[in-house]
């Protein structure tokens, strides 16, 4: 099972004495290390060969992350044969095509379409809701239980720490969020950026200007400069807009961070959760044992442990009665989709909905709105965030201790 989901936790001491375990799963007792070579992994004893680095996604989340540029190349190539899209006059300051009249290429193609003014300008709220509601609402969250064998009596909620890892995750995304598009000690990332790169508020340099020439010269430009044209909140507000300089795209930035943040927090909890894990898991089988070894072992996550040895993330987990719960739900339930659904439980589906809406509006990002290479920035600097929130901590176990790792 995904990130050996519900093995008892492995002592060091023990794994140190047993030749038979650290052969069949990869670890040596001699080395912290194991190697990745492509064409050791033939057989159900060199499961390590298959397991992936710490510091590179799994399988599944190499699909998920390709995604991103696949919807962004699509509807760049579809603007530029879409009829439509072509005859529409692009105005390259304001990031768009023409707003009105009968040349708007489509209903979203409008910067006030009621996807984008109640959606999108408002991405990070419903991304915060959707993570809100699922952590108050899955069991692996709020389960209460013994917490331990031989102390029955003493009961503690086994969900607190994941609840502070999980927000502690929020937090480092939410202010990468807010670094980048709202704040960076003064005017966020992206404004910066605009401004080194050539960038520059055209209405409020020529309003600057005159009231200059009109006062005889004095120093009203520095104070002007400062507060109407270094932000593009405060070029908007003056009546101005953004002209040259290279602009990166904050929805396609928002878009992806928020999708993939959801994404991150939702399916490793559900992947555990038995269902999903056991539809991926019998992908690649065929029902024989050695390939749904195999393609567990590929599929986990691993990370790097205090001594360096390189392990599989479920030898840090818990054996958490919600994720017996949730085994019991989708063998008693009717199949996999069942089973999956108890895992996402209400709060899932409904972040599993704003991860749709997420990616919807991208495509129409990518096909009505900035350049290709304004896109591929947003799309860079989201990755730096994601990267650094859900890679970094893999192979780095301070960070790790802090911040933990999704459904562990």
């Amino acid at each position: 099972m995904s990130d050996d989901a519900y093995a008892v936790r492995s002592r060091p001491g023990k794994m140190a004495g047993s030749s038979s375990s650290s052969g069949s799963n990869g670890y040596s007792p001699s080395s912290p290390s194991f190697s990745y070579s492509p064409g050791a992994g033939t057989g159900t004893g060199t499961r390590a060969s298959s397991r992936n680095p710490p510091h590179l996604p799994t399988p599944s989340e190499r699909l998920a992350l390709v995604l991103y540029p696949a919807l962004l190349a699509f509807g760049t190539l579809f603007s530029l044969v879409s009829p439509e899209t072509r005859a529409a006059p692009y105005d390259a300051a304001r990031h768009a095509h023409v707003q009105h009249g009968p040349d708007v290429p489509s209903y979203f193609a409008r910067k006030d379409n009621l996807f984008n003014v109640l959606f999108v300008k408002r991405g990070w709220a419903w991304i915060t809701v959707a993570f809100v509601a699922f952590v108050l609402s899955h069991p692996s969250f709020t389960t209460t239980t013994a917490s331990s064998v031989s102390s029955s009596s003493k009961t503690k909620t086994l969900g607190w720490r994941k609840t502070l890892r999980a927000a502690a995750r929020w937090a480092l995304v939410t202010a990468w969020w807010l670094l980048v598009t709202q704040w960076c000690f003064g005017p966020p990332l992206i404004d910066r950026g605009f401004r080194i790169t050539g960038g520059r508020c055209e209405v409020a340099l020529d309003s600057v200007a005159s009231s200059s020439s009109s006062d005889g010269g004095r120093a009203l430009t520095g104070q002007a400069h400062a507060k109407d044209v270094f932000t593009a909140a405060a070029c908007r507000a003056a009546g101005g807009r953004w002209s040259g300089g290279h602009d990166i795209s904050g929805h396609v930035f928002l878009l992806v961070l928020g999708s993939f943040f959801l994404l991150q927090e939702v399916g490793w909890v559900a992947l555990r959760g038995g269902g999903i894990a056991a539809a991926l898991l019998q992908g690649g089988g065929g029902g024989g044992g050695g390939g749904n070894v195999s393609n567990s072992g590929h599929e986990e996550r691993c990370v790097v442990m205090p001594d360096g040895a390189v392990k599989g993330a479920g030898v840090e987990a818990e054996v958490e009665a919600d994720d017996i719960r949730l085994r019991e739900a989708g063998e008693h339930g009717d199949g996999e989709n069942d089973a999956a659904a108890d895992a996402l439980g209400l709060g899932g589906k409904f972040a599993m909905a704003v991860v749709a809406l997420c990616l919807w509006m991208l495509l129409m990002t990518a096909i009505y709105f900035h350049t290709w290479f304004e896109k591929l920035t947003g799309l860079l600097t989201a990755a730096v965030g994601i990267y650094a929130v859900y890679y970094v901590p893999r192979f780095v176990p301070n960070v790790r201790a802090i911040v933990g790792l999704p459904g562990i």
